[in-house]
């Protein structure tokens, strides 16, 4: 069993990759903040309950005993796709970044990001030691 099929690391991993393209949308929407025409843009979300729905793709099956509990397997979530429902207000020039809010997106997405890392390194922390320990 590798590291790549815990599903919790699989999940941090493919939070952590979101807030990296998510970093970089923002980055160009501020990049373009007067640029006429241009439209702010942002990522939808990740989608995890694909990863929660479907049953492991090899080995033992996990035995789910309520329906609140939470299944999954290490399967990859489909590439990000940009949200164009972003309901910006428009400049007369047709710009529709608002600094304020761009701002605003990329220090909540700092966060969330070292988050997720924090919970990853937490969790290898955690493998480590139940490796290690006799």
């Amino acid at each position: 069993m590798s590291l790549a099929d815990l599903n919790v690391l699989s999940a941090l991993k493919i939070k952590m990759g979101w807030h990296q393209t998510r970093q970089n949308v923002l980055a160009e929407n501020v990049a373009n903040a007067d640029t006429p025409g241009y439209l702010a843009r942002e990522l939808r979300p990740p989608d995890f309950t694909e990863m929660l729905n479907s049953g492991p793709s090899d080995g033992p099956a996990m035995l789910r005993t309520n329906a609140m509990h939470i299944g999954g397997s290490a399967s990859q979530l489909s590439s990000f796709r940009l949200d164009d429902s972003a309901g910006y207000e428009v400049t007369p020039a047709g710009n529709s970044v608002s600094l304020e809010d761009q701002m605003m997106n990329v220090a909540e997405n700092q966060m969330d990001y070292q988050l997720a890392t924090t919970l990853y390194s937490r969790s290898l922390g955690l493998l480590r030691t139940a490796i290690t320990r006799r």
